[in-house]
């Protein structure tokens, strides 16, 4: 038998043994407040289905006409013969919801990110980069072959020292995410815009988890903080608040027009499909009509956040709906996961090497489906798998 694999099923032996190995579990319904998983109803505290979109009625019906008009796939990339109608009128609606000059759409979140930085510095350029970035933020700084300086997680103390010691340089960047996904914390983005401006840097945020959650009506962490036209790209994505799937790029056209020119998963890879094109162009449609979704998920979030917190868990530093029940060891992490589970809550847990060792959790994603009795539901059984576990 051959051995060239054995090296990963000892490696698959140790993630198992010290707790790290993850477990997939199947859905077998539509995305909601509830879910059928592995055979089992639960309550959905996992997805980043933060306005309960991903099923809404009018985001189907827009993909369904979609298809019967324009078909499915669009059989090419943009360059080519990808490019259709449906992509041209979601980036000019993206961009007047971002109150941007100009907007570009990718197949994900991570692509937008491994297609931006590249095409924006090489091999003698800086980037600087929170140590809490996410994945697609360092794998897309590794692509473009700059030399990467990190800066302590929000501080822009070390962000000024790092600068300031760090003197050779072509061009440069500052890269953040805007809401951390881990621990639900807000990036300090007037600040960091302050030493942007001060040093002539490029500034550029991620906000996957910004849009449609910050912001007047979920316009992002710029809006948030009112930095219109200060930052100089706004990264986030479709498959999260809005829903369905894909990347955006936002701001001024003379980078949209250099993106369409040097960004290699736009040149390379095929364009979003259309149903999911016309869908995030009705997830705007709602977003644009009305605050009542947002309103409802920070609403969901405060009642939920307080109630771990008044049952004794450690819910860290969360700022927005994202709320990490600390833990520390992956083994007790999944332990609670599995407890939940049982107890009819799908909430996962997260360990190294997506959160640092000793930093295990429970990451509770709130939505606006949730009604009052579903959380009243959850936190009943955080309690009894709080206390059967000695955690609270």
């Amino acid at each position: 038998m051959s051995t060239k694999l054995t090296w990963i099923e000892d490696e698959l032996a140790s993630l198992r043994e010290q707790g790290l190995f993850t477990n997939i579990r199947t859905l077998s319904s539509a995305q909601g407040a509830w879910l059928e998983v592995d055979g089992k109803r639960v309550l959905n505290f996992c997805a980043n289905n933060y306005l309960g979109l991903a099923n809404h009625p009018q985001l189907r019906d827009a993909a369904k006409s979609a298809i019967d008009r324009m078909g499915i796939g669009p059989a090419a990339v943009r360059t080519i013969a990808g490019t259709t109608n449906l992509h041209l009128q979601l980036e000019e609606r993206l961009a007047r919801f971002k109150g941007v000059e100009a907007a570009l759409t990718f197949q994900s979140g991570f692509n937008a990110n491994i297609a931006t930085i590249p095409a924006l510095v090489g091999k003698d350029d800086v980037i600087f980069s929170d140590q809490l970035n996410h994945a697609s933020i360092i794998d897309g700084c590794r692509l473009s072959r700059a030399r990467i300086v990190a800066y302590a997680h929000n501080d822009v103390d070390d962000l000024r020292r790092k600068i300031a010691e760090t003197t050779e340089y072509g061009r440069r960047i500052i890269i953040t995410d805007g809401v951390f996904s881990m621990d639900g914390d807000i990036a300090p983005l007037p600040a960091l815009y302050e030493v942007a401006a001060e040093h002539d840097i490029l500034l550029m945020v991620d906000d996957a988890h910004g849009e449609g959650v910050l912001g007047k009506g979920g316009r992002g962490i710029v809006d948030h903080f009112d930095l219109h036209g200060k930052v100089d790209i706004e990264v986030g994505t479709m498959s999260k608040a809005f829903g369905v799937v894909g990347g955006i790029v936002a701001g001024r056209k003379v980078l949209v027009d250099w993106l369409k020119q040097r960004a290699r998963p736009f040149l390379f890879s095929s364009a979003m499909t259309i149903p999911d094109v016309a869908a995030c162009l009705a997830a705007v449609d709602l977003l644009e009509s009305s605050t009542e979704l947002v309103d409802r998920l920070w609403s969901n979030a405060k009642t939920f956040r307080e109630g771990l917190a008044g049952l004794g868990f450690d819910t860290g530093h969360s700022q927005t709906p994202i709320v990490p029940v600390m833990l520390g060891e992956a083994p007790l992490a999944q332990q609670f996961s599995k407890r939940l589970f049982e107890e009819g809550v799908f909430a996962m847990a997260i360990g190294f090497p997506t959160v640092a060792k000793g930093k295990a959790r429970i990451r509770v994603m709130n939505s606006a489906a949730h009604t009052p009795e579903d959380l009243e539901t959850a936190l009943a059984a955080f309690e009894r798998v709080g206390k059967e576990l000695g955690v609270v």
